[in-house]
């Protein structure tokens, strides 16, 4: 008997997640961006959520790469919003090929940075990244 309660109290805790999780407004914000630093676990996995993004949306024959973060925002909503401002630059690496571990910049005429910025939303608990805008400038 024991048992049967505990377990009409888990499920009833899980069916009041479930209603609060349904109920809240996905985009509800709470606080505002701040500038807080991430751990290198979800800084990493965010940064290549992006880089690999960028790289499949890119018409581009070579692959690009992270060279450098400038700026780092997050917000706390139904998940975690990262606002992210990073240095990429071309890779001598070409899409076609099978990936490498490390690819080195390109230089001379086929260089080229951007400095983009974008805003992924990810559920780190549960490794769910969505990208939800992105811009890139010349660099």
């Amino acid at each position: 008997m024991e048992m049967e309660t505990r377990g009409w109290r888990i499920l009833l805790l899980l069916l009041v997640t479930l209603v609060m999780v349904v109920k809240l407004d996905p985009f509800q914000r709470w606080g505002g961006f701040q500038e807080k630093s991430m751990s290198m676990k979800n800084m990493n996995a965010t940064l290549h959520f992006f880089i690999q993004s960028f790289n499949n949306a890119s018409n581009d024959t070579y692959l690009f790469q992270v060279q450098k973060l400038i700026q780092s925002q997050m917000q706390l909503t139904t998940g975690v919003e990262y606002l992210v401002t990073v240095k990429i630059g071309r890779t001598k690496c070409k899409k076609s090929e099978e990936r490498k571990a490390s690819c080195p910049l390109q230089k001379n005429k086929l260089k080229k940075t951007l400095i983009c910025m974008f805003l992924i939303y990810t559920v780190p608990w549960v490794n769910y990244y969505q990208l939800w805008n992105n811009s890139c400038q010349d660099g």
